[in-house]
């Protein structure tokens, strides 16, 4: 589908769902909001944002040799997983070889604006997209998240941007964009994961619950990554409590600093965040979905880094509580 046949599917801010039925064409129809079903411990996974630079299929074999359970795919310029990179036979490649490996694609990655300006703050990266690209950018995550699952789509994850000091006079508009969006991805029967991060907008969780609270859609979830919170000061229980049933992901890696001036670290590196505890408190809200390691690109992007080797070692921290 070219980039006009796209924004005409998108007319009137409803997406058109490919196949009938409310599937995509050569997807089966096995979506439901939520987590994953699993039992235990969590699925420990990773996240290919940190292996930019190693091709997907040699990426997703280093991660299932590791031990890991579970990938994120990113779908934004840059990495070789980018929708119009991928074609159907590609995709099916993909597929196969997750199912082989018994690996779940637990989300896959975008960056979409609910606020304008979107600076993302110390990602290394800007992208401006105006609401009809949102819808269109939507649409190929939420192909992709189907076509590229072994099991139940994907969920798609994105921050959503703006500045936090703007939240009082942005959050209503935001509000009604989001409903836009959920009624885009019901027909797609996927579901798109909000997350909280430092210095934008949804800062807190209680921002991110205010505007699941308006939106009230099954498809509109929360993503949850302590490390943003901590630098607010904010304590693990107290603000993963409150959004335990609406999470369907978590991302997991270190931050210090203040919300001014921070810097992100591999998990476990700056002995700052108890992965015991954390555990403990995903114990007790009965949480059973991924549990992703996120690299930053405060860790990717310094010389001499060594995707594979941050893989083990993040393994190495974390696998005794979560694994």
């Amino acid at each position: 589908m070219n980039r006009r046949n796209l924004m005409r599917a998108f007319a009137g801010g409803a997406a058109a769902v490919l196949g009938g039925k409310g599937t995509f064409a050569g997807a089966q129809s096995r979506a439901r909001p939520g987590v994953p079903a699993q039992s235990g411990r969590p699925l420990l996974g990773f996240s290919l944002y940190g292996m930019r630079t190693i091709p997907v299929r040699q990426a997703i074999g280093h991660v299932a040799r590791i031990g890991y359970r579970a990938v994120e795919m990113t779908l934004m310029p840059g990495w070789d997983t980018e929708p119009k990179l991928l074609n159907k036979p590609a995709r099916a490649e993909i597929r196969k070889q997750l199912g082989d490996l018994g690996l779940v694609l637990a989300t896959v990655q975008e960056s979409v604006q609910l606020a304008s300006p979107n600076t993302m703050v110390n990602l290394g990266f800007k992208m401006d997209y105006s609401k009809q690209e949102n819808l269109e950018h939507l649409r190929q995550a939420a192909e992709a998240a189907h076509e590229l699952s072994p099991g139940a789509p994907a969920a798609i994850e994105s921050p959503v941007g703006g500045r936090a000091a703007a939240w009082e006079q942005i959050k209503g508009g935001m509000a009604d964009e989001l409903g836009t969006w959920a009624k885009t991805l019901e027909p797609l029967k996927t579901v798109l994961a909000i997350k909280g991060f430092v210095g934008t907008v949804l800062d807190r969780p209680e921002r991110v619950l205010w505007l699941l609270d308006q939106v009230k859609s099954p498809w509109i979830r929360n993503g949850y990554d302590y490390s943003h919170y901590k630098l607010l000061g904010l304590g693990l229980r107290e603000t993963f409590q409150p959004v335990a049933s609406r999470t369907v992901f978590i991302h997991v890696k270190d931050s210090v600093g203040t919300p001014e001036k921070f810097r992100f670290l591999l998990p476990g590196d700056s002995g700052e965040i108890d992965y015991q505890e954390y555990a403990q408190v995903l114990r007790e809200a009965g949480y059973r979905g991924p549990v992703l390691v996120e690299v930053s690109v405060h860790v990717s992007g310094q010389p001499g880094y060594d995707a594979v080797a941050a893989a083990r070692h993040s393994w190495d921290n974390l696998a005794r509580f979560f694994a």
